[in-house]
Parts: C-alpha cells; sequence; structure tokens
C-alpha cells in the first residue's frame, strides 16, 4: 500500500450528553492548498460547510464514530480512542504517520503516532480533520433529531446546554443520551421518583 503523509486525527462530540463521538483523519497530500483552513471551533458553520467540501475532494480522508452504547460501555475517552482508531483504519492510503490533536491517545496503530496539544490550530491535517469530524457529527445529531423530537439535538447537538437540561429533565432520557454522564443520571432518578 502505497503512503503519503501524516495523518491529522481530530474528534467532536466528547463532551455532549449525547450522541456518538466522531473522529476523522485526514492527509493533505504535498501541495494541496485549502484558503481558510483553521481550527473548526474558529469557523462559522458556512465556512466549515465549504471547507468540509474541499477536503473531501482533495484530501485522503476517513470519518468514524464510536456509539453510545459504546461510550457507556468504556466510557468516553476510550470510546474516543476506538473511534480514532476506526478513523485512521478507514483511509484509503496508508498514513506514515498520525498527529492526534490532544496531549494522549491509546491505540494500536502501526506507524508513529505523535499528540499535539492544540493542534488543530498548528496543523493543516489536524485543522481538516476537526472538520470533517464537526460537520459529520453536527450533520448526525440532525438526522437524530427528527428520530428523537422534543430535545432539540439539531440546535445544540447534544451539548449540556440549560435548555437540553430543561428538556432532558422534562422529557427524561432517550436512547442516544450517555448514561454514565451524570447530568442524565440525575434526570434518570427524576423520571424513577415520578413514576413511582
Amino acid at each position: 500500500m502505497r503512503r503519503l503523509g501524516w495523518a491529522g486525527v481530530d474528534e467532536a462530540g466528547r463532551g455532549p450528553l449525547a450522541g456518538p463521538v466522531v473522529a476523522a483523519a485526514v492527509i493533505v497530500p504535498k501541495g494541496c492548498r485549502l484558503p481558510g483552513l483553521d481550527d473548526s471551533k474558529r469557523l462559522t458553520a458556512d465556512q466549515r460547510a465549504e471547507l468540509r467540501a474541499r477536503i473531501e475532494e482533495k484530501c485522503v480522508w476517513s470519518v468514524a464514530l464510536a456509539s453510545v452504547e459504546e461510550i457507556n460501555r468504556l466510557n468516553i475517552l476510550r470510546a474516543t480512542f476506538l473511534a480514532m482508531q476506526r478513523a485512521i483504519e478507514g483511509l484509503a492510503q496508508a498514513p506514515c504517520g498520525v498527529l492526534v490533536d490532544g496531549n494522549h491517545f491509546a491505540a494500536t496503530i502501526p506507524c508513529p503516532c505523535e499528540t499535539v496539544v492544540k493542534g488543530d490550530g498548528t496543523y493543516a491535517e489536524i485543522a481538516a480533520a476537526s472538520i470533517l469530524a464537526k460537520t459529520h457529527r453536527d450533520e448526525l445529531m440532525r438526522t437524530l433529531d427528527q428520530q428523537f423530537p422534543g430535545y432539540g439535538f439539531a440546535e445544540h447537538f447534544g451539548y449540556a446546554t440549560p435548555e437540553h437540561l430543561r428538556r432532558l429533565e422534562e422529557l427524561g432520557p432517550c436512547p442516544i443520551h450517555r448514561t454514565g454522564f451524570a447530568p442524565v443520571q440525575a434526570s434518570q432518578q427524576l423520571c424513577l421518583i415520578l413514576d413511582e
């Protein structure tokens, strides 16, 4: 298998109370220009969408996830590493190394790996991965909003906003809520008390 450059790896969705965690791995070919590329958190939704289209057209990329069931069973950190490993393994061409956003990564991969704190603002590969992870997860949460209406997933994407917490308290958790997270546990206990 032909090896290109290093792959950047990042995730979206470690902090939310609901939905999967999504990871992306991206190899930016030598000479590829992606004007405006930056950490996804510093871009507008329109800028992310425009860059996503260019990244998917010009780069070698893969997006993978760890499900809510895996998050509940493994814990969010191990599930994040699993999603990242799946994204790396999903690349159509093997990287000669991997740059992971963050300060720790534990997975079995067949190439060198370096972690980079705030790497999404430093390396084009990680910035591209942050954009794909974020846009793919947001799209998935909009779809899940239709399957589980009433929680507002299309607006807050599962994060612990005041509105999400209010709806969680009113409705109780749904199948895509992370049962190991404290606000979800509290809403489960409240539902049990109200059902008595």
